[in-house]
């Protein structure tokens, strides 16, 4: 209990929040709480499981025709594979199609960026406001030198500060940081490899070769995360 001091604990937490959101904006204060519920809670399909359902796509349109793959739509639940299966059933030209998906998928990794940043700029903060903590605790020491009996547990109190700037950096901000970082990087990853989908599919590629596309784009996606 020694170490649970609300003084120390709403400066180092309050300013940390505070000095963070004002190196950025309101928009992106406002989306750093979602982001929270989105590190904890979120979960990202991995990108293998697409191939087979672009397969399947290619599959049919290869027999059938774009057309036919309306009814098929209703099966998948990626929405940005509908999007794109979409676009091309309607007659976009494939290089739009691409073009398309791919501003989509680097607005996203925009997004996802500035989210884990956020967090990150709270990581490098807390440290130092934990120490500007301790230096403000010790001059509330220096002041009372005359009651020993007191210096104690003013000296324990103002290191109190130091221990949550580092505690809440490497327990809470810079872990939240890297789970929305590697959340990103994985539906960034199952974006890519939708987007090579639909533009096979356009192109009336043999569903072999779609298949064996998009599991070497996985490989070196592996071996690129392994280096």
């Amino acid at each position: 209990m020694s170490l649970i001091l609300l003084p120390p604990m709403l400066l180092v937490l309050g300013t940390t929040v505070m000095v963070t959101v004002a190196g950025g904006t309101m928009a992106d204060a406002k989306a750093a709480v979602g982001n929270v519920k989105r590190a904890m809670t979120g979960s990202v399909e991995p990108a293998e499981t697409l191939v087979p359902q672009v397969v399947t796509l290619a599959e049919r349109a290869r027999r059938e025709g774009l057309l036919a793959l309306e009814d098929s739509l209703r099966e998948i639940d990626d929405p940005f594979l509908v999007k794109g299966v979409t676009m091309a059933i309607d007659g976009t030209d494939p290089e739009d199609v691409r073009d398309i998906l791919e501003a989509e998928l680097r607005a996203k990794k925009r997004d996802d960026k500035q989210a884990a940043k956020f967090f990150s700029d709270a990581g490098g903060y807390a440290p130092t406001i934990g120490i500007i903590g301790t230096v403000m605790g010790l001059v509330h020491v220096l002041e009372n030198l005359a009651s020993p009996e007191e210096l104690g547990h003013l000296i324990a109190g103002a290191f109190v500060a130091t221990l949550w700037g580092v505690m809440s950096a490497n327990v809470v901000w810079l872990p939240i940081s890297n789970r929305l970082k590697r959340i990103g990087e994985l539906e960034a990853a199952r974006m890519e490899l939708a987007v090579e989908g639909v533009a096979a599919i356009q192109s009336g590629a043999n569903p072999r070769l779609v298949a064996e596309k998009l599991r070497s784009l996985l490989t070196t996606s592996a071996e690129a995360e392994a280096a």
